[in-house]
């Protein structure tokens, strides 16, 4: 099972609970823009205006993230993230309470959140490791991984029947938590010691980047993930699927986001109890090709029973992805590096998300809804087979266990 031990660390439990309703209130909040959106414009390519807003100001900033998250306290940087979170999905609230909701309104509160989730995440990742001995990262990691996905089930699915009430209900219960989530972590002990105050020069900018081309490994899984989500990004589409071709309502549509996420947890207990130890490498390109082949049933499907299922097993494979990617990112990181890596982790990872959307919501304007998605499906697909070839270090990964081994022989 999960190793929940380390709850029992008041500081732990602290960052644990932040993250958890801060997890839940995005979520949430995820299922609202999105049918909001696509009642007031009825249109695909909103949805992906929606993603590429929130993709733009990660990518813009990503140099600048990293270098902060490295040269200043990672906590006080996630609390103003926090609290700029809770003033803009308070701003959605009011705007529906007096009847001002428009799309150009719902873009900007979209690039205000980019903003904030672009400094948040990389002061996030390179945070955690600070908060449990090293020993026991890879537990932290998957109680984390667990407890988020757990979230990202109960927040579209509590979120749908929320927005029943009025989306106005909904932004304000997705405030309450964001300003929550910001008290646990505010309570939080945690002290920020930089070694050595580097000069900002772009090859120290540079960094992440240039440490993450180095390593094949790492490279090959982090941009395996990237395409992956890029070219899968279906769940821009959702609200489109739910309305018109499943004929369903807000229920549905958070019945069918909670879908991915409770695969995901699924096969988050399995591995906890069952760790990948061989062919990791193999595993996570497998693992890959299943998640385009889920992709390709969904955009398929006509049946809500069947959608659901797709959408299940999609989340179950991207899981797998996950666990290797970020095992093998915090492992393999100085923490004096961790801000700039994790800044760049997350312009592969984390902006794909909302690149995929958007992407998805262009081809779907071109070519319709399911031709998008199957198309991504078959692109996640060709991707797999040329990585294995481009990337064979990571075809041929056994353990990470050797990774880390042989990198400590090397060094000595």
């Amino acid at each position: 099972m999960t190793d929940t031990s380390l709850l029992k660390d008041n500081n732990f439990f602290r960052f644990f609970s932040g993250q958890i309703l801060s997890t839940f209130a995005f979520q949430m909040l995820s299922v609202g823009i999105g049918w909001q959106m696509y009642d007031l414009t009825g249109s695909a390519l909103s949805l992906g205006l929606v993603g590429l807003a929130q993709f733009l100001p990660q990518l813009l900033l990503t140099l600048v993230v990293g270098h902060i998250a490295d040269q200043y306290n990672r906590l006080t940087i996630i609390l103003a993230c926090r609290a700029l979170m809770a003033l803009t999905v308070l701003t959605l609230a009011i705007g529906n309470l007096y009847h001002q909701m428009t799309p150009h309104l719902i873009y900007g509160c979209a690039i205000a959140l980019g903003i904030s989730r672009s400094f948040e995440m990389p002061a996030l990742q390179a945070l955690v490791p600070n908060l449990v001995p090293s020993n026991r990262l890879a537990s932290a990691m998957a109680l984390m991984a667990s407890a988020r996905e757990a979230m990202v089930i109960a927040g579209p699915a509590i979120g749908g029947f929320i927005y029943l009430l009025g989306p106005d209900v909904l932004y304000a219960s997705s405030t309450l938590c964001f300003v929550l989530s910001g008290l646990f972590l505010y309570r939080l002990h945690y002290n920020h010691t930089v070694k050595a105050k580097a000069p900002v020069t772009l090859t120290y900018l540079l960094g992440g980047l240039t440490y993450i081309r180095r390593n094949p490994v790492v490279m090959g899984s982090i941009s395996l993930d990237m395409f992956a989500v890029l070219l899968g990004g279906a769940t821009a589409l959702l609200p489109i699927v739910a309305k018109d071709i499943l004929e369903t309502g807000p229920w549905g549509l958070g019945i069918l986001r909670s879908a991915p996420a409770l695969g995901a947890v699924v096969m988050s207990i399995y591995l906890a109890r069952r760790p990948l130890k061989r062919n990791v490498g193999k595993i996570m390109l497998r693992a890959v090709a299943i998640f385009g082949v889920a992709t390709i049933v969904f955009g398929l499907s006509t049946n809500l029973y069947l959608s659901v299922f797709a959408l299940f097993m999609l989340g179950m494979a991207d899981m797998i992805s996950v666990v290797i990617r970020s095992t093998l990112v915090q492992l393999e990181t100085p923490d004096e590096m961790r801000g700039r890596v994790s800044a760049a982790n997350s312009i592969f990872i984390g902006s794909s998300n909302q690149l995929g959307e958007f992407e998805s919501g262009v081809t779907a304007a071109l070519f319709g809804t399911v031709p998008a998605i199957v198309i991504g499906g078959v692109g996640t697909l060709v991707v797999v087979g040329i990585w294995t070839f481009i990337f064979p270090s990571l075809a041929q990964r056994d353990t990470m266990e050797a990774h880390i081994t042989n990198k400590a022989n090397t060094s000595t």
